[in-house]
Formats: C-alpha cells, sequence, structure tokens
C-alpha cells in the first residue's frame, strides 16, 4: 500500500512540475511578444544583456545631443533672421544718409533725417538684445541678461555681455556656436582704420544732423563709409550663419543614420522572431492543453479500473 502511495505521489509530483513548466514557458514567450524582447532577466543571455545596455545609455547620450542640435538650429535661425532685419536697419540709414550728405538739404528736412536715425538707433539696440530659445540675450554670449545697454551719460549703447557665444555639442566631439556676440558683427574699423562700432556711427550721426546745419554735410559724407563697412560685417556674418546651419543639417543626418543603426542592432540583440514566438507558444498551448486532458483523466483513475 506504501508502494502504491508513493508512486501515486511521485506521479503528481512530476505531472505538476511538467505542465508549471510547460505554463512557465508559455508565459515567457507570451511576455517576449507583449514586450517584444526576448530577454526579460540578464540570466536570460548576459552577453546581449549587457550590449543592449550599452545601446541605451549611447541612444540616451544621443537624445541629449539631438536635443542640443535642435536648440543650436532654432538659435541660429532666430540670429539669422535678426541679421536680416539688421541689413534692413543699416540699409534705410544708408538711404537717410545719402540725402543727409547733401549741402543743399533743407535744415529741418537734416534734422527730420536726425529724428529717424535716433529711431533707428533705438530700433537697433533692442534688436541687439533679442532673446534666444532659452529667453537670454541671443547676441550676449553666455550671459543670462542684455547684451547691451544705454550708457545713461552719453546715450551710447555699450556691450555688456560676455566674449563668447555658447557651444552646443553635435555629438562625437563636435560643437557648434549657436550665435554670435554682439562685436562680432556690429564691430568694424571705419575706412581710416579705426574701430568703431554701428550702433556709436549711427547714434554720434543722428546727434551730429540734429543741429541742421549745412556743415553735417560733410559728417554724413563720412559717415557713408562706415555704413557700408558696417554693412560687410553683417553679410559676412550671415555667411558664418548659413555654415554653421549647414553642418548642423550634416550632423542631423549623421545622428538620424545612427540612431536607426542603434535602432536595428537592438531588434537584432533583443528582439524575438515573432513568427517563430508565434508558432512556438501554439505548440506549446496545445501541448499543455493536452497534457492537462491527460493528467485529468489518469488522476481519476483508481487501481480497480486497472483490474477490471
Amino acid at each position: 500500500m506504501s508502494i502504491f502511495a508513493t508512486s501515486t505521489s511521485a506521479f503528481f509530483d512530476r505531472s505538476t512540475q511538467n505542465i508549471s513548466a510547460l505554463r512557465g514557458q508559455a508565459e515567457e514567450l507570451q511576455n517576449q511578444i507583449s514586450s517584444n524582447s526576448k530577454i526579460t532577466r540578464s540570466s536570460d543571455d548576459p552577453l546581449a544583456a549587457s550590449q543592449l545596455r550599452s545601446l541605451a545609455r549611447t541612444e540616451a547620450l544621443g537624445a541629449i545631443d539631438t536635443a542640443a542640435t535642435s536648440r543650436a538650429t532654432i538659435d541660429l535661425n532666430l540670429t539669422d533672421t535678426a541679421l536680416s532685419q539688421f541689413t534692413s536697419y543699416v540699409s534705410r540709414a544708408q538711404e537717410l544718409t545719402t540725402q543727409a550728405a547733401s549741402t543743399l538739404l533743407p535744415p529741418a528736412q537734416r534734422a527730420s533725417i536726425a529724428s529717424e536715425l535716433a529711431q533707428i538707433h533705438k530700433g537697433l539696440v533692442g534688436l541687439a538684445n533679442t532673446r534666444d530659445s532659452a529667453g537670454n540675450a541671443l547676441f550676449g554670449g553666455d550671459s543670462p541678461g542684455d547684451a547691451y545697454q544705454i550708457n545713461a551719460a552719453n546715450g551710447q549703447a555699450q556691450y555688456i555681455g560676455s566674449g563668447n557665444a555658447g557651444q552646443l555639442s553635435l555629438g562625437d566631439g563636435q560643437t557648434v556656436s549657436r550665435s554670435l556676440t554682439g562685436p562680432e558683427f556690429l564691430s568694424f574699423k571705419d575706412p581710416a582704420g579705426n574701430q568703431t562700432d554701428l550702433l556709436t556711427v549711427i547714434k554720434n550721426l543722428s546727434d551730429a544732423l540734429a543741429t541742421g546745419a549745412a556743415s553735417t554735410a560733410g559728417t554724413a559724407q563720412a559717415a557713408l563709409g562706415s555704413l557700408a563697412n558696417g554693412l560687410d560685417a553683417i553679410t559676412t556674418a550671415q555667411t558664418v550663419v548659413g555654415s554653421r546651419l549647414s553642418w548642423i543639417d550634416l550632423s542631423t543626418e549623421r545622428q538620424q543614420a545612427m540612431s536607426e543603426a542603434r535602432t536595428s542592432q537592438q531588434q537584432d540583440i533583443g528582439a524575438p522572431d515573432l513568427g517563430s514566438a508565434l508558432a512556438r507558444l501554439q505548440q506549446l498551448s496545445t501541448v499543455l492543453e493536452a497534457s492537462q486532458a491527460s493528467f485529468s483523466k489518469l488522476a481519476n483513475l483508481t487501481l480497480f479500473d486497472f483490474l477490471r
């Protein structure tokens, strides 16, 4: 009787273990299919798990570079737009200065030109303090506040930003300046070779013409050369910004290609073959159903059933 009991107990234990193992395999396949990952634990495949962790870290760093690239693109586009507006202001200042260079211009009209140049100066200062995508001065370098402030004593605009524009990472050790500092395109040399800047030239010209005197025609004539040099400086800056945007476009294409390659590698390493996994799950389900049916039928048999 004890032998029969032991055999019956062993039968139940083996059957339960086999069914549990089949159910475990089926659940594991279901998890792989639902999560699209054949590695649920590092112990499943330590080498593959390590490779996937490395790819995940690289992908996270790539996302940071992508965000930096996006910010650089936005700020450089803002810079390009602002430079175009600077060009419009300078072109208008040149037109007014050409008129003021005539000795035949009436004093009242000369004073009117001075007033409009004063407005242009004000507009240029506001434009020089344009904000970037983070709310800081676009042309102030790394400084959080304004790039320029007005000297209360003489009304001249003074640069108060830092010496360098912020650098943003594009990945693989590549960086790009997100903008320009004000002096990089507003400062230049006048025809005599003296260092000056656009804001000073226009402010001084406006102050001189405000007197309405015919003698200021020479001052206006001299200012035309400085304005031409200032416009050249802005045009050169636009070329620099355009080159940086082109470089960012190439970097973005490289980032996308690398991201796609990492995704493909992650799929190759960690993703299950859905076709094979589904077929295997169907096979296990069939075996599990048959095993459960057989166990249920055998469990209801007694010794008397064998002796009949």
